[in-house]
């Protein structure tokens, strides 16, 4: 985090169990002030659980919640700078719009005088102006969530929190309403955190990401580190698409391993840390770094190299997968549609390669499953 900046939220150590069972676990995280951060990770890994403790329907076992610099960790939740959105809108059916947004002001006791100029500000943030005395039946799902949004941004709170509030909506409508949240975050400058099990949707709209498993943050950081830089083998396979080999170290150059095979192939990685010569590893690297080519075809100098027989062509429109069978295990590629590459089909010896610098250490090879 740059100098300077505030923080919206700090959880310092927080771990919760029910019935003896952890649910979430040492977690440790600071969320600057109108940051979009997201919480990651697959059912049951405490995303929702740590969510809700910021929120005050859970309180932590142990550790503290600190909200805008308050300790807030035993405050209730109707007390609280922030405001929440589920996946399912609870919008008041028999009422309108207009009166849906303004429920809030209500509660808060806000003065009416300054009703209609807050609700109407919200809805033209949420392109939702003109729709104040439709009911929400009258919406469409992508309208009435942004309806749930203007509800819960009308109070003005210090962050708003977000339990994966496009799982309703069908696949199209998701990628419509993932820029559509973005754009009205920028707008607004709120703090958004976003608990998710999709890696697209934080990938696409997060500026920091907490990879969550097992009740702990495994990494975090911004999407380009996550994706390009994953510490360890839960996340690396987690975010998008991983080829994973597990070899040998045989030399150590500069910050990298090295692992020969016969013919001059070896395997490049990048590592931190200080592993020895001889230990086993598991790197990782992504598919849309491996390039094909004939056999024996030209490749970078300092990078990877393998030999292969491709063992199944699969085409996906935008792109086609190339499995190809290597002296170090199976190496999937991905090559664009309209990349240039040389028909290959199944059979084929071929050549694949990658830069040392988008190949990486993720852990032991014998702490993964």
């Amino acid at each position: 985090m740059a100098h300077g900046e505030r923080i919206a939220i700090a959880l310092d150590g927080v771990g919760k169990s029910f019935g003896g069972v952890p649910a979430v676990s040492g977690v440790s995280l600071e969320i600057v002030e109108g940051e979009f951060f997201s919480l990651l990770g697959p059912s049951g890994c405490g995303k929702t659980t740590t969510l809700r403790m910021i929120a005050g329907f859970e309180t932590p076992d142990v550790g503290s919640v600190v909200l805008a610099g308050t300790d807030a960790t035993t405050v209730p939740a109707n007390r609280r700078p922030v405001n929440m959105v589920f996946q399912h809108y609870a919008l008041f059916p028999h009422m309108s719009i207009y009166d849906n947004v303004a429920f809030g002001l209500r509660v808060k006791r806000v003065p009416r005088a300054e009703h209609a100029e807050r609700i109407a500000q919200l809805l033209r943030v949420v392109a939702l102006e003109g729709y104040e005395q439709r009911r929400p039946r009258q919406l469409s799902g992508g309208q009435q969530q942004r309806v749930a949004l203007a509800r819960a941004l009308v109070n003005r709170p210090a962050a708003l929190l977000l339990d994966e509030p496009l799982g309703a909506l069908d696949v199209k409508l998701r990628k419509q309403m993932q820029l559509e949240l973005k754009r009205i975050q920028n707008e607004l400058g709120t703090t958004f955190v976003y608990v998710t099990h999709d890696q697209d949707e934080a990938l696409a709209m997060s500026d920091r990401i907490a990879v969550m498993n097992r009740g702990r943050v495994e990494q975090l950081g911004t999407p380009r580190e996550i994706y390009e830089r994953p510490r360890t083998a839960f996340v690396a396979d987690f975010i998008g698409s991983l080829n994973t080999l597990d070899v040998q170290i045989d030399e150590l150059v500069g910050g990298c391993c090295v692992s020969r095979f016969d013919a001059g192939e070896r395997v490049v990685a990048s590592v931190d840390g200080r592993p020895a010569v001889g230990e086993r590893v598991r790197v990782a690297v992504r598919p849309e770094h491996v390039r094909i080519g004939p056999m024996g075809s030209t490749t970078p100098a300092d990078g990877s190299r393998l030999g292969g027989t491709i063992a199944e062509l699969v085409y996906l429109g935008m792109y086609t997968q190339f499995h190809v069978d290597t002296a170090a295990g199976r190496i999937v590629s991905h090559r664009l549609a309209d990349e240039p590459v040389v028909r290959f089909e199944p059979g084929a010896a071929v050549t694949v390669s990658w830069p040392s610098e988008h190949a990486t250490v993720v852990e032991p090879a014998q702490l993964s499953s």
